[in-house]
C-alpha cells in the first residue's frame, strides 16, 4: 500500500500543477502591441530529465524506464537491460524489431537491478526525493569515484517522481501538455519524441516535473515599461504626521470656522482584515469526503494527504464547492479527480470508481462525485493543496 500511495502523491502533485484555469497562449497573440508578460512561461518551466546510468536505466521508487541510445532497436535495448524482448515489446505496444530514436523512453514491465556505481550511477538505488538525499553519502561516493585527471560529474540522484500518462486514442502531445500545463517541447524532450511529436496508443509518457518558482520573483524583479518612468519615491512628509500647529486667536467668524472643523467627525478607525472578504474555504467550509477513520495521517514529503478508511462502493462527496479541474487514471489504473476552489485551493481525491461528474462541471459541497474503489483495505486518499504545496487537510475539515 505504501508504494501505491507514493504513486498517488506524485500523480496528484503533477496534475495539481497543471490545474491552471488560464488557457495557454503559445503564440502570445494576446500580448501583441503591448508589453510581453513572461510570468506564465516561468510558471511552466520544468526541470531537466535525470541522467540514466550506463545501461540507460532511470530508476524511481515505483517504476523504472530505459533511455534508448542512437541505433538501438527494442531487441538490443532489451538485451542491454536484461529483459526478454517479447515482454518489453508487449508492455509498450511495440514490435521486437522496432527501431528506437535516441533518448526515446521505454517503460519497464518489472524492475531490473538498481543503478549503482558499477553501472555508472553515483549511488545505489532509485532516485530519492530531494529532502531524503544523504548529502554526505553522495559526496563521499563522488570523491571515491573521482579520477585524478578528470573529475567525475555528479548526476541527478534526487527529485520528484514524475507522473506517468498512458496515451489513449485521439490524444496528442499538445492535448497532454495542456492537461498537465507543461510545454509540448518539454514533454517531447523528456520522452524523446520526434520532430512531429508523434505518439502511439498505449505509450507511457513521463510528465516533466515543474520547477518551483518563488512567488516573490515576479514582483521583486519587475522592470518598469520603457517610457513609463521610475516609481515615484514616498515623500518624507508621508512617512510621519506633520507637527501639531496651534492656530492664532481669530475673530468670531474665524472661531465659527474653527468650531465647524472641530465638529467634523473623525474618520472611522480601520478594521483589521480577518478574512471577511476572502473567498478561501475556511475550516468550517469543508466536509469530510467520506465517513470513516483516518488510517494514515498527513506527513509532508511522505503522505501528502490523509487516507480515510471506507468500504468499497461508499459514496465520495466533494469537500467544498468548486469546479472539476481534471479526471484521469494513472498507469497503475488508479483513478483520480481534482476540484479547483476559490483562493488557489485544490482538493484531490484518489482511489475512486464510478465517477459521476465530468471535467469542467461545477460541484457543490457535499455533492456525490463517485464511489470508493475496492481494495485491501479499501480507502479514499484525500489532499488539500494551496497552489503548488500540499497542506494538512485536517486544517480545513471539521474537528
Amino acid at each position: 500500500m505504501t508504494a501505491r500511495l507514493r504513486i498517488v502523491s506524485a500523480l496528484a502533485l503533477g496534475v495539481a500543477l497543471g490545474a491552471c484555469s488560464e488557457p495557454i497562449d503559445l503564440d502570445l497573440r494576446g500580448k501583441i502591441g503591448g508589453p510581453v508578460d513572461t510570468s506564465a512561461a516561468a510558471q511552466m518551466a520544468t526541470e531537466n530529465r535525470p541522467e540514466p546510468d550506463d545501461r540507460g536505466i532511470i530508476s524511481y521508487p515505483n517504476y523504472q524506464v530505459a533511455v534508448a541510445k542512437r541505433g538501438d532497436t527494442l531487441s538490443s535495448l532489451a538485451t542491454r537491460i536484461g529483459l526478454p524482448a517479447t515482454e518489453l515489446a508487449r508492455f509498450n505496444g511495440m514490435k521486437v524489431d522496432d527501431p528506437l530514436r535516441k533518448d526515446e523512453l521505454v517503460a519497464l514491465p518489472r524492475r531490473v537491478s538498481e543503478p549503482s556505481p558499477l553501472t555508472g550511477a553515483d549511488v545505489t538505488g532509485p532516485i530519492k526525493p530531494a529532502t531524503s538525499v544523504d548529502v554526505a553519502t553522495l559526496a563521499g561516493s563522488a570523491i571515491e569515484r573521482a579520477s585524478p585527471t578528470a573529475p567525475s560529474v555528479n548526476r541527478v540522484v534526487s527529485g520528484t517522481e514524475p507522473v506517468r500518462h498512458k496515451v489513449e486514442r485521439g490524444e496528442t502531445a499538445f492535448t497532454i501538455a495542456r492537461l498537465y500545463d507543461v510545454s509540448p517541447r518539454s514533454l517531447a524532450e523528456w520522452n524523446g519524441l520526434d520532430k512531429d511529436f508523434a505518439l502511439r496508443e498505449g505509450q507511457l509518457l513521463l510528465i516533466p516535473v515543474a520547477q518551483k518558482i518563488p512567488a516573490a520573483t515576479t514582483k521583486s524583479n519587475a522592470v518598469p515599461v520603457p517610457g513609463s518612468g521610475s516609481p515615484t519615491p514616498t515623500p518624507p512628509s508621508a512617512s510621519k504626521p506633520l507637527p501639531a500647529v496651534t492656530p492664532p486667536a481669530a475673530s468670531a467668524g474665524a472661531a465659527a470656522g474653527t468650531a465647524a472643523v472641530a465638529a467634523t467627525p473623525k474618520p472611522a478607525k480601520p478594521v483589521a482584515d480577518i478574512g471577511q472578504a476572502q473567498a478561501t474555504p475556511a475550516k468550517s467550509d469543508m466536509v469530510m469526503p467520506v465517513s470513516g477513520s483516518i488510517i494514515r495521517d498527513y506527513s509532508k514529503g511522505r503522505n501528502e494527504g490523509i487516507d480515510i478508511s471506507a468500504g468499497a462502493g461508499t459514496a465520495v462527496k466533494a469537500a467544498a464547492s468548486g469546479q472539476v479541474a481534471s479526471i484521469s487514471t494513472t498507469a497503475e489504473g488508479v483513478k483520480f479527480l481534482l476540484i479547483r476552489h476559490p483562493g488557489d485551493l485544490i482538493t484531490v481525491y484518489t482511489h475512486l470508481d464510478n465517477i459521476t461528474v465530468q471535467k469542467g462541471d461545477a460541484v457543490s459541497r457535499g455533492q456525490s462525485i463517485g464511489k470508493v474503489r475496492s481494495g485491501d483495505p479499501s480507502f479514499l486518499h484525500f489532499e488539500v493543496r494551496k497552489g503548488f504545496e500540499s497542506t494538512d487537510p485536517m486544517g480545513y475539515l471539521p474537528g
